[in-house]
């Protein structure tokens, strides 16, 4: 990745939510409005997914994505291009996936009222974590 301007990713660090696109089978950008937790020190974003959703069989076929970010104005964005790293679906409360999905709820939320809930939950709800790195940052800042 060339050093986008540091603003940029600081911008898109002090958000949560916003919209990630993938590419469909036929090219077209399929997109969904997500929430992310941007971890500065590592460099990553996760993005908790259910296995079944377009945007999960999207990556599994094509890992290219962009993360659109906008401020509330709508004149501040910020564009986050990479390229996916899907961990295993979670199978049990406490595998690795379940584990990355402790760390997503945690940059978005802080802690959980009852880790064993969310755990058992996203063993349900059959979650993943869509794992990437800024590869290239484009934008427009105040």
């Amino acid at each position: 990745m060339t050093d986008p301007d540091p603003r940029l990713l600081e911008f898109v660090a002090g958000r949560k939510w916003d919209v990630l696109a993938t590419v469909k089978r036929d090219g077209r950008p399929q997109l969904s409005n997500i929430g992310y937790a941007y971890d500065p020190d590592q460099q990553l974003f996760r993005v908790s997914v259910t296995a079944d959703r377009a945007k999960t069989r999207n990556l599994e076929r094509d890992a290219r994505l962009t993360l659109h970010v906008s401020s509330d104005d709508f004149w501040t964005w910020a564009a986050v291009e990479g390229t996916a790293d899907l961990t295993p679906v979670t199978t049990d409360p406490h595998d690795a996936a379940a584990d990355e999905l402790v760390a997503y709820y945690r940059g978005i939320s802080g802690e959980h009222d009852d880790w064993d809930d969310y755990r058992a939950a996203m063993v349900r709800d059959r979650r993943l974590v869509v794992r990437f790195r800024p590869e290239h940052v484009y934008g427009q800042l105040p």
